[in-house]
């Protein structure tokens, strides 16, 4: 299949951009008309069941009191009980069978078996290192800890055989990925939230297209949200005639279905085994500064070189194998290490499943909060935050720990926007630090704690990323690029202006109304 190009030379494979027209006479714009018939004929029956009901407000009243008891008993997130409290007070019937309709698990029921067979198939593909582990209980017993429970979660051991490079921009981390990938000779595994094409993704897929002709084997992953935004439906046979294999994670289709709200949304590229790259970078212009969406776009991401490598290409692979009578674990996972001198540090790359009872992003995130001595710096493009990590941050700043949070000064959106604002007066009063990116979009996931350890990776404190989406990240202890971590979060907070209780008073009106209305929606969001 030959590329068709822009007037720049950029590689491309779809016909143009969809335009409204084309959009909605589409087979997008089918599914999509579909799909409001299916949820407005569930909005009626749900209504019209209602006027089956005693009329009798007592009927009212002490059905709402057994949904409520029900609710306070049902092993779910304490935040999120008091936003269906408040759907279920208002609207009673419809609020329960909304509830219910979400807690049946329809359309995710089989995937959640499958990765659950997956995971336990392949909790020991990749045996931990005695003399790993060993050596960072000696190091740091809580360090130790934590990393024990990673591993509790799935095959996540840590490493001390890996080197990591910082990347304080998407421009620096495409640069050396493509160099990296034009050294491929096995295989190469993308798996990202955002493909779209451009100047970044073309410059890729110019490169794994002559990989696969060379006989690598390029296996493509990309969530389903892409086809509302970014590629048409057809976009994997388009790559299968370039020899690679694309799968779609919840490609979207006409059916109302739970599994819309659990997304793929970890960065993943791994080569040959032995490197790996994850972070916020997404696969668009816009995370390289190419087109300007919100102002400047601040992101980072890593590289991994050595054995830890080997996680995220387990983690690709179990995603992958989810549609897979015989999948394939073995061979990609014993691929042969780069030779190198030992690396310094400790390195746990992980998973996060939205269909498990493992809230892992957010526990190692307070973990890393409820250890820290001296600091603790954060980025992230959103804050939505649920009672216990907004205990965690201000429990660490009253402990005397310095706090600090750099958020977009230009929000990607109105509404998580105004909901992180709403965090903001309860946290400055504990001592917390905020600050906003004055140049534009912040959307680094990134914290750094005492020169001692870090996170990178593809997970935000809000809870998208912490309770409905498939994440990953790496963790860090005592790797030589922490120093450039911290270094880069200063030089970050250079350009951001402080947040205070006095600038709070003269937020715009309407955005202060709005996050104070989706206060009580923020868990389903």
């Amino acid at each position: 299949m030959e590329f068709r190009r822009d007037s720049n030379g950029i590689a491309l494979l779809k016909k143009g951009q969809k335009g409204l027209v084309r959009a909605i006479f589409s087979r997008l714009g089918l599914i999509v008309l579909l799909l409001a018939v299916q949820v407005g004929l569930l909005f009626f029956l749900f209504f019209r069941f209602e006027t089956f009901l005693p009329h009798a407000l007592g009927g009212t009243a002490l059905f709402t009191a057994v949904m409520v008891l029900y609710l306070l008993n049902r092993p779910i997130d304490p935040t999120a009980k008091i936003t269906w409290l408040i759907v279920i007070m208002l609207l009673p019937v419809f609020g329960a069978l909304l509830f219910l309709f979400t807690q049946s698990e329809v359309g995710h029921r089989a995937v959640k078996e499958r990765l659950a067979r997956l995971t336990e198939q392949t909790r020991d593909s990749i045996p931990q290192s005695a003399r790993a582990m060993e050596s960072l209980e000696r190091e740091d017993p809580g360090a130790a800890a934590l990393a024990r429970y990673i591993r509790r979660s799935g095959c996540f051991p840590v490493f001390d055989d890996t080197r990591v490079t910082f990347f304080p921009m998407g421009e620096d981390k495409w640069e050396r990925m493509l160099r990296e990938l034009e050294e491929a000779r096995e295989f190469i595994f993308l798996e990202y939230f955002i493909v779209d094409e451009g100047l970044m993704w073309g410059k890729v897929l110019e490169i794994l297209a002559r990989k696969a002709a060379q006989g690598v084997d390029v296996r493509v992953i990309y969530d389903g949200t892409c086809e509302f935004s970014t590629l048409p439906h057809d976009y994997p046979k388009r790559l299968r005639k370039l020899g690679i294999r694309c799968k779609i994670f919840a490609p979207i289709s006409p059916f109302v279905s739970t599994h819309y709200n659990y997304r793929d949304h970890r960065k993943i590229l791994v080569i040959d085994g032995h490197t790996a790259f994850t972070g916020g970078v997404n696969l668009a212009d816009e995370y390289i500064n190419h087109v300007v969406k919100f102002g400047h776009w601040k992101d980072v991401a890593v590289m991994l070189k050595g054995g830890a490598a080997r996680s995220f290409t387990l983690m690709f692979l179990q995603m992958w194998a989810i549609d897979e009578k015989e999948p394939e674990f073995d061979r990609f996972l014993t691929a042969p290490l780069l030779p190198g001198d030992r690396a310094r540090g400790w390195v746990l790359p992980y998973g996060d499943c939205p269909l498990d009872n493992d809230k892992v992003g957010e526990r190692v995130y307070m973990d890393i909060l409820n250890r820290a001595r001296r600091y603790v710096h954060i980025m992230s493009p959103y804050l939505i935050l649920d009672g216990e990590m907004e205990t965690a941050l201000k429990f660490a700043a009253e402990r005397g720990v310095d706090v600090e949070l750099i958020l977009p000064g230009v929000p990607d959106k109105a509404a998580p926007y105004s909901l992180a604002k709403t965090h903001y007066a309860s946290l400055l009063a504990s001592g917390v630090k905020i600050y906003e990116y004055t140049p534009g979009f912040v959307h680094a996931k990134l914290f750094v704690s005492d020169d001692r350890e870090g996170v990178v990776g593809t997970i935000n404190l809000d809870y998208r990323s912490l309770y409905h989406h498939f994440e990953c990240a790496a963790w860090l202890y005592r790797v030589e690029c922490l120093g450039e971590m911290e270094a880069d979060f200063q030089k970050t907070k250079e350009k951001c202006r402080k947040v205070t209780a006095e600038g709070l008073k003269k937020e715009k009106l309407w955005l202060r109304a709005l996050g104070f209305v989706l206060k009580a929606v923020a868990p389903l969001m």
